[in-house]
């Protein structure tokens, strides 16, 4: 390796790294007054994107209100726009359902570190096949069981690590299409 290449720090755990720059972006006050949806990739590197429009911010919100009657409030939490450390980054999740199990075990400064049982992504106009794919990748891989995509029409896909589901399995009472 040479000189220059060598000096150049690895990133040794993922997490770390991701909760780390986390910190940073989150103490920034200029990002704070920015309006625009902030993630990273898994260079630390800001992913901005415009606010949602209304139509994305009202079915999100009723998928956020349906989710909370169906699914055991009991045991965990319905919640919106929730930051999820990657493989691929810090991602803002829609809607998730999370255990109060994973919260105990995966939240760390203000990020979790361990996926929600349920991620949910409201496809924007500008969302691409290969980005929604890649999402839903890097939710599996941190642990995510169930993964749903809702088109803007309010049709609900339901994924789990084996593929695209009839409806969930986890939450079966969930509808397949959240009218307006």
């Amino acid at each position: 390796m040479s000189a220059v290449l060598a000096t150049i720090p690895e990133v040794a755990d993922q997490q770390e790294f991701n909760l780390a720059r986390w910190g940073e972006l989150e103490a920034d006050p200029f990002l704070a007054s920015l309006e625009y949806r902030i993630e990273t990739n898994k260079h630390g590197q800001i992913v901005m994107s415009p606010l949602p429009g209304f139509e994305h911010s009202d079915l999100q919100s009723r998928i956020f209100f349906a989710l909370s009657e169906a699914a055991p409030s009991e045991e965990g939490s319905v919640l919106p726009l929730c930051p999820i450390s990657t493989n691929g980054g810090v991602k803002g999740v829609d809607v998730v359902w999370v255990s109060n199990r994973r919260v105990e075990e995966g939240l760390r400064r203000n990020v979790l570190t361990i996926a929600p049982e349920i991620c949910v992504e409201v496809l924007s106009p500008g969302n691409t096949r290969a980005e929604i794919e890649e999402k839903k990748r890097l939710y599996f891989e941190a642990g995510a069981e169930e993964v749903w995509i809702a088109s803007p029409g309010g049709e609900i896909a339901f994924f789990s690590t084996d593929g695209e589901l009839e409806s969930s399995g986890l939450c079966p009472s969930f509808p397949a299409n959240i009218d307006s």
